[in-house]
């Protein structure tokens, strides 16, 4: 456990060094877990000799390390120590006894998370119920009555806060004692859409919000594809209401099974294109669900511990990516023109191959090749 000054509120000195951590350039996510997991803490990492370090990392990577101190602006401390001291808020770092198991054991899993509200549920069993935002009345209804007997029967609903189906799933979590987790696509400190603040503000009461953002982050086309991968990351498994064939739902169903989650998908007429995605899925090996029943009976079966896993890639696609980036980091758009694909939609694959350990994001977002 990292030392703090209070069970609940991580030190000045610690957050420094944790935040260094994040913004110290050619390293992402990958190679600081890779680091933490020889060093454990970030501290430590700063403190090792050069010989050390390149057992683990490149030589440019060692330099970043060991280079000039990035200094971290007082304000920003100022302004998380000052965000931790408000009553429900609290900071977890990768690592501490509060941080949820299963999140921890992904493959990139958040070094820091922004808590609002009832942090024991992050260690609760869960499950992951997302769709559509553009949902239909059925939709909304299925949604918010499937949340409501799972959470009566104990378990956690988590969703992403958007509008429609995630919107429905905390509504029907919060009816029940499970109650839900919000995973934003912000920093904890704002809400995205507006149209849900009064939703975000009963669940920071009631339930829970999260997010890796820092405090202040705007809503962007990157923050959300990776706001995914915590959904079904703290899940046992991820429901999917209903979502078109191109849904980002559907990235979450494929990040869970990556993940080693179990995937649900709710049928629909066939002559539905928010029921395309779902029977794509089903077809694809997804259970089919028609009751809260079949999920909390999937659960039963379970056994504990989040398994490890990795997606199953078109591996053409696999090579023209990493043949598309090279030796040197590149920014995502670039690789978007040329793969001939628009760069929204390439994020969602390249969040993919990031967690299958084939690629690293740097900061800045700019992405590297890991390894063939």
């Amino acid at each position: 456990m990292q030392a703090t000054d209070t069970p609940n509120e991580v030190s000045r000195p610690v957050l420094a060094d944790w935040l260094r951590l994040q913004q110290t350039g050619s390293i992402g996510l990958l190679t600081a877990h890779r680091l933490l997991e020889c060093f454990k803490t970030p501290s430590a990492i700063f403190a090792a000799s050069r010989a050390q370090l390149l057992a683990l990392v490149k030589p440019g990577q060692a330099d970043a390390i060991l280079g000039p101190r990035a200094a971290v602006p007082e304000a920003w401390l100022d302004t998380m120590q000052a965000w931790q001291q408000q009553p429900g808020n609290r900071l977890l770092l990768w690592g501490d006894p509060g941080y949820p198991e299963y999140l921890s054991n992904i493959v990139a899993a958040p070094l820091l998370l922004y808590v609002k509200g009832r942090a024991e549920l992050l260690l609760a069993r869960s499950v992951a119920v997302v769709g559509s935002r553009n949902a239909s009345r059925q939709g909304v209804a299925n949604a918010e009555q499937l949340a409501q007997s799972l959470s009566e029967a104990g378990v956690t609903v988590v969703s992403g806060l958007a509008l429609g189906i995630d919107a429905a799933a905390h509504t029907g979590g919060l009816n029940g004692p499970g109650s839900t987790i919000a995973v934003l696509g912000t920093g904890a400190d704002r809400i995205y859409p507006a149209r849900n603040s009064g939703l975000a503000r009963r669940i920071a009461e009631e339930g829970c919000l999260i997010s890796e953002c820092p405090l202040g982050t705007a809503p962007s086309k990157d923050t959300f594809p990776r706001r995914n991968r915590i959904i079904s990351g703290l899940s046992r498994g991820v429901l999917v209401v209903e979502a078109a064939q191109k849904s980002g739902s559907l990235i979450t169903a494929r990040l869970a099974a990556g993940q080693g989650r179990d995937v649900y998908a709710v049928p629909g007429s066939i002559h539905a294109t928010l029921s395309k995605g779902c029977h794509q899925l089903i077809r694809e090996g997804a259970k089919l669900v028609e009751t809260a029943a079949d999920v909390l009976q999937a659960l039963q079966m379970e056994t504990d511990g989040a398994a490890g896993g990795r997606a199953g890639f078109d591996d053409s696609f696999v090579d023209r990516v990493l043949e598309a980036v090279g030796s040197d980091p590149v920014q995502a758009e670039v690789l978007a023109l040329h793969l001939g694909q628009s760069a929204a939609e390439l994020q969602g694959q390249l969040l993919a191959l990031e967690l299958a350990g084939l690629l690293e994001r740097l900061p800045g977002g700019m992405f590297q090749r890991l390894r063939t």
